[in-house]
């Protein structure tokens, strides 16, 4: 009596079946191999997976430093904030004995800084997905332009 598995739950097996197998250590590339071997899938398929994996493993990566850039950039820009209206508070503070100008100057600029972080923190989907493909198209524009010019100059 042999029973069937839809697809989808004998890959889920597999999987846990694997993550058991790997918990004592992990995967060689040749283990991989044979387990795919094992399981009639081609080598051909094996490394298109793999590639394919690569590639979003690198994506994921890229997505990953753009965040931080993103978060460094606004931590950033609060340092300056709050390092600047403290020294001008203190300053107002010092002067006038009391706060009048300098909260003025908070106010307004801390609107910006909230801005920022709004947009830091709590962008949409769409709005990540277009910030992240200009920054990496700049980001590849200069790596291209920056090899160029490598072998500009070193071919000298």
């Amino acid at each position: 009596m042999a029973e069937l598995y839809r697809s989808e739950d004998a890959q889920q097996i597999l999987q846990l079946a694997i993550a058991r197998q790997s918990e004592a250590g992990e995967l060689t590339r040749a283990q991989l191999f044979e387990i795919a071997a094992e399981l009639n899938i081609s080598v051909a398929d094996l490394e298109a997976a793999e590639q394919e994996w690569l590639t979003q493993r690198g994506e994921l990566e890229e997505r990953r430093t753009f965040t931080r850039l993103r978060q460094g950039k606004f931590h950033r820009r609060f340092a300056k904030y709050a390092i600047v209206n403290g020294f001008l508070m203190a300053l107002n503070f010092i002067t006038l004995a009391g706060l009048t100008w300098s909260l003025y100057i908070a106010l307004f600029w801390g609107i910006g800084v909230a801005l920022d972080a709004w947009r830091t923190y709590y962008i949409g989907k769409e709005e990540f997905e277009e910030a992240f493909q200009r920054w990496r198209q700049r980001r590849q524009l200069t790596q291209s332009v920056s090899s160029l010019l490598n072998r500009l100059f070193s071919g000298r």
